[in-house]
C-alpha cells in the first residue's frame, strides 16, 4: 500500500496538472500513470513496547509509527499520563499489560480513524465532572475497534462522541461507586451512528450502556448486571436493535425514552427490583416492536407512558409484582400471544378507560372454559384488578395486598366492574401457555 504522504503527494500533482489546463493530453495521462507505479510501497511495521526493548513507552512508539502499523505491548504497568492516538494503528497487548490512569487522568483518547485496540487492562481513570474522563474515549471517528479488554475502577469506560461504524466486542467493564453521582457509564454513546455493542459484560456503573442521539446501531449479546442505575438507557436513538442481551439486579432494567422505531428481542429482564424500579420503563416510544423477551421477579416489567403503536407479542411474564404498567396517555399499542403468568398484578392502569389492545393472550389468573376446544377461552378476561386501581392512586395500600377484604373487591368488581375499565380486556384469552 502506498503510504498516507505518497498518496496525498499524488493528489496534489494530479490537481495542478489539471488546473494547467492537460484534462485531454494523452501524454499526461501516460506520465500519471508511470508516476503511480514508480511510487515505492511502504509496508506496515510492527513494533514491539517493554521494559527490556528499544520502545519502553506506548508514547514513544506512537511517535515513530506510522498509518498502518501494528504496536505490540509487553505485560507490565504503563502510567503515561493520557496517550492520543492520532494515527490509524493496532494496538495489542500481550498478556494483558495494564494502562492505568493513576486516578488523575483520562488514559486513552481516540483521534484516528481505523484504529484497533485488544487485550489491555485499563483501570483508576482519573474522576472528571467537566471532561468526562474515561478508559477509552473515542472523538469523531470511524472504523474503530475497542476488543476483549478489561475495564476496572474507572470513572466512564468507553466513551464515543460522534463516532460512526465502530464496534465494542467482548469487553469486561467493572466499577465500585456505590453512590450515582460519583460514577460514569460503562458504555457511553453520544451523537453516533452506525455502531455494534456485542458480548460486552458491564457491572457496577451509573448506566451500564448509555445511548444518546444514536442511530441505526446493534447491542446483542451484553450482560448488564447489578448497575447503580439502568442496565441500558437510551434517549433520542431511533432504529436500533437491542437483542439478546440480560439486564439483572440493576436500579432498573432499561429506560428507552423519547425514540421511535425500536427493535426489543429474545432479552432478559430479572430481579429488578426497587420501590421505582422496573424490567423496562418506557417513555414517548412510538411505532416500536417488543418479542419474546423473558420478564422475570421484576417489581414492574414494564412501565408504558406516553406510547403509541407499540407491538407487545410472544413476551413471557412470570412473578413479577406488575407485569403491564399502562398509563392512559398511552394509545394504539397492542399485546398479543404473551404468557402472564403468577404475577401480583398482571395489568395496573389509572385510566378508566382503554385504547389499546389485548389479543390472545394466556392468563394464569383466568379461571374461564373452552366449550368449543378451540383453545380459547369462551368469555373474556379483565386483567385489571379494582385493588390495582387503588394501589395507582395510594400506594401505601399495598400492605393490605394479600389480605381477605382485597380478594373479596376483586371478586365483586369481576362480577359488577365499576371502577376498572371495561374496555380493557381479552375477548380470546389462550387457555394454555405458549411455549
Amino acid at each position: 500500500m502506498l503510504s498516507q504522504n505518497g498518496i496525498k503527494y499524488c493528489r496534489t500533482i494530479l490537481h495542478n496538472l489539471l488546473l494547467m489546463g492537460y484534462q485531454k493530453s494523452i501524454s499526461v495521462s501516460l506520465l500519471i500513470i508511470i508516476f503511480f507505479l514508480s511510487i515505492p510501497v511502504i509496508p506496515a511495521k510492527s513494533f514491539l513496547v517493554g521494559s527490556n526493548n528499544y520502545f519502553k513507552t506506548i508514547q514513544s512508539v506512537l511517535t515513530a509509527a506510522q498509518d498502518g502499523d501494528t504496536i505490540l505491548v509487553e505485560k507490565g504497568v504503563y502510567k503515561e499520563n493520557t496517550l492520543i492516538i492520532k494515527k490509524s494503528v493496532k494496538i495489542i497487548g500481550l498478556g494483558f499489560p495494564v494502562l492505568s490512569g493513576e486516578n488523575k487522568y483520562e488514559i486513552m483518547k481516540i483521534k484516528s480513524d481505523d484504529v484497533l485496540i485488544r487485550g489491555f487492562l485499563f483501570k483508576d481513570s482519573g474522576i472528571n465532572f467537566i471532561y468526562d474522563n474515561a478508559a477509552v474515549k473515542l472523538d469523531s471517528v470511524k472504523n474503530c475497534i475497542i476488543e476483549e479488554n478489561i475495564f476496572s475502577n474507572n470513572f466512564f469506560g468507553i466513551y464515543l462522541s460522534r463516532a460512526s461504524s465502530c464496534k465494542i466486542l467482548n469487553n469486561k467493564l467493572e466499577a465500585f461507586n456505590t453512590k450515582e453521582t460519583y460514577s460514569g457509564n460503562g458504555i457511553h454513546l453520544w451523537q453516533c451512528r452506525g455502531m455494534i455493542i456485542k458480548n460486552n459484560k458491564i457491572n457496577g456503573h451509573r448506566d451500564g450502556i448509555y445511548f444518546e442521539f444514536v442511530k441505526n446501531s446493534e447491542i446483542e449479546q451484553n450482560q448488564s448486571e447489578a448497575n447503580l442505575r439502568y442496565g441500558l438507557h437510551f434517549m433520542f436513538s431511533d432504529s436500533c436493535r437491542y437483542a439478546h442481551n440480560n439486564f439483572t439486579k440493576n436500579g432498573s432494567g432499561v429506560a428507552v425514552m423519547f425514540t421511535k422505531n425500536v427493535d426489543m428481542h429474545n432479552n432478559r429482564f430479572e430481579y429488578n427490583w426497587g420501590g421505582a424500579a422496573f424490567g423496562l420503563l418506557l417513555k414517548d416510544i412510538s411505532d416500536s416492536k417488543i418479542y419474546r423477551n423473558q420478564f422475570l421477579k421484576n417489581s414492574c416489567a414494564i412501565y408504558f407512558e406516553g406510547c403509541n403503536r407499540v407491538n407487545t407479542f410472544e413476551n413471557n411474564f412470570a412473578e413479577n409484582g406488575t407485569a403491564i404498567r399502562l398509563m392512559a396517555n398511552s394509545m394504539d399499542n397492542i399485546f398479543a400471544r404473551n404468557n402472564f403468568i403468577s404475577n401480583s398484578f398482571d395489568v395496573s392502569t389509572n385510566s378508566t378507560r382503554s385504547y389499546n389492545s389485548f389479543e390472545f393472550n394466556y392468563w394464569s389468573e383466568y379461571k374461564g372454559y373452552d366449550l368449543n376446544n378451540d383453545g380459547f377461552g369462551d368469555i373474556p378476561y379483565r386483567p385489571v384488578k379494582l385493588f390495582s386501581i387503588i394501589i395507582e392512586k395510594n400506594r401505601p395500600a399495598l400492605i393490605l395486598l394479600r389480605s381477605l377484604f382485597v380478594d373479596i373487591l376483586n371478586v365483586a368488581e369481576n362480577i359488577f366492574p365499576s371502577l376498572t375499565p371495561k374496555t380493557l380486556l381479552d375477548i380470546k384469552p389462550k387457555m394454555r401457555k405458549y411455549l
